[in-house]
């Protein structure tokens, strides 16, 4: 009698063939496809609506002209983002292209508003996958990612922690500097690499072939800190269309939208960090704010989620419309072809476009 495998091997079986194999018939897939759609769009406009409904009781009154630097800046926030993404794709010796990094990140993007965060994920996995990217390395780029992006967002928050005048007296905010060195030492091949592993062996799947440097790890955080630059400056022109917020505060606006993100992190509670995040920036935003009113912070706090929500939504378009330009089309970002009709459709309209 052959012996069984053990659960989790189980599980990350299922995992390899989740997606490789969609519905044969096109009006299923299509109902598939757009029953996702609506479910990622359903909880995108009742996040909108809910806050719009807030925006209003608060009476809001937005200076115009602050906004239009606002969504100069933003967006090249996302690409960069993207382009981070791509560069841990090399490290792990992989190389899709800028185009396609555009797209692979961007286009599941507003999938992070379903609860869980799951069809995100899978869409990165699933389009890095048409790419040529093995699974279990966009998993650990996708984990590289959240890592980097956490550290380089404490070092940029962790003189705004213990600066704060509400933990003034409070010994223990000293101890997020700790949290620097010990990210780095996690992420140091040495003990990324086994430990990545160990995980991987736990699924029944095959070990890392390749794992970011030392050097890599050291120069992916000083590019994602730039990166908290530059949303610093597109935030900050939110803040201002909304108070009168010197300019030399820009610092403290780009720390509490970094304290913002960790908070999202740490919690896990809601998709995309709403109300956690916003909570969070909120408190700590206002730090720069007349009077430091709470509720002058919660007012840029709900102004920001609406400015990047916009944003958000103008990014995905644009790489949507990337792909499908360069003939890299995919629907929702989630599912695909199988490889027989891929086949059928380059025959059919001859070689597609490589992007960049």
């Amino acid at each position: 009698m052959e012996r069984s495998q053990p659960l989790l091997h189980r599980i990350g079986e299922a995992g390899a063939r989740f997606g490789a194999r969609p519905p044969r018939s096109k009006r299923v897939r299509f109902a598939i496809q757009l029953g996702i759609a609506i479910l990622i769009f359903g909880f995108l406009v009742l996040t909108v609506v809910n806050q719009w409904a807030e925006i209003e009781a608060k009476g809001v009154h937005f200076h115009v002209l602050w906004l239009i630097p606002a969504f100069l800046v933003l967006p090249l926030f996302y690409v960069l983002s993207a382009l981070g993404w791509d560069l841990i794709l090399r490290f792990l010796g992989y190389r899709i292209g800028l185009g396609r990094a555009q797209v692979a990140w961007g286009q599941p993007l507003l999938a992070r508003y379903v609860p869980g965060s799951v069809l995100y994920v899978l869409g990165r996995v699933l389009l890095s996958e048409r790419a040529g990217v093995p699974r279990r390395i966009t998993i650990a780029s996708i984990v590289y990612e959240q890592a980097i992006s956490a550290t380089s967002a404490i070092v940029v928050a962790a003189y705004f922690f213990i600066s704060h005048p509400d933990l003034q007296g409070q010994p223990l905010r000293w101890a997020v500097l700790l949290l620097v060195p010990v990210a780095i030492t996690v992420l140091h091949p040495r003990v990324f690499n086994p430990l990545a592993d160990r995980v991987l062996r736990a699924f029944g799947r095959e070990p890392l072939p390749a794992v970011v440097s030392l050097r890599g790890v050291i120069a992916l955080l000083a590019f994602y800190a730039f990166n908290w630059g530059v949303v610093a400056v597109g935030i900050y022109c939110v803040a201002r269309s909304v108070s009168a917020i010197p300019l030399g505060d820009i610092p403290i606006v780009g720390s509490a939208q970094a304290v913002g993100y960790i908070a999202a992190l740490v919690t896990l509670v809601a998709p995309a960090g709403l109300g956690v995040r916003d909570a969070a920036f909120a408190w700590a935003v206002k730090v720069a704010v007349p009077g430091q009113s709470f509720a002058i912070g919660s007012l840029i706090a709900i102004a920001v989620r609406g400015v990047l929500t916009v944003v958000e939504v103008l990014y995905v378009g644009a790489v949507t419309a990337l792909g499908k330009r360069a003939g890299w089309s995919i629907p929702t970002g989630v599912l695909h072809a199988s490889p027989q009709e891929q086949a059928a459709d380059g025959e059919s309209s001859g070689h597609a476009p490589e992007i960049l």
